[in-house]
């Protein structure tokens, strides 16, 4: 559970970011489940952008998501949203986002 000086900074960081995952109009499948988890596991922050022929709420496909691949939900604007998660790989590169306390 992040806190929210943590989920603002990590909404700071997002803000640079273009969505690596589109969700279309087959909805959330088990193809973009592990697209994303992988994405997670290299990345920690991910933006997800769902397309014009997607009938899903991003508030509720997002927190679907998240509790699927165990991550955390940040924000949701528009038709996009971020999802967080510590990533044991890039912690051993060294390249892990630090969150504030």
């Amino acid at each position: 559970m992040i806190t929210g000086k943590q989920r603002s900074f990590l909404k700071g960081l997002a803000n640079e970011l273009d969505p690596l995952v589109m969700i279309g109009k087959s909805g959330i499948t088990d193809n973009i489940i592990k697209e994303i988890d992988t994405c997670l596991e290299n990345r920690e922050l991910v933006k997800i952008k769902l397309q014009e022929g997607a009938d899903l709420n991003p508030k509720t496909a997002a927190n679907q998501i998240a509790e699927t691949i165990h991550a955390e939900f940040v924000q949701a604007i528009g038709r996009k949203f971020v999802l967080y998660r510590y990533s044991e790989t890039k912690a051993k590169e060294g390249k892990q986002i630090i969150l504030p306390r």
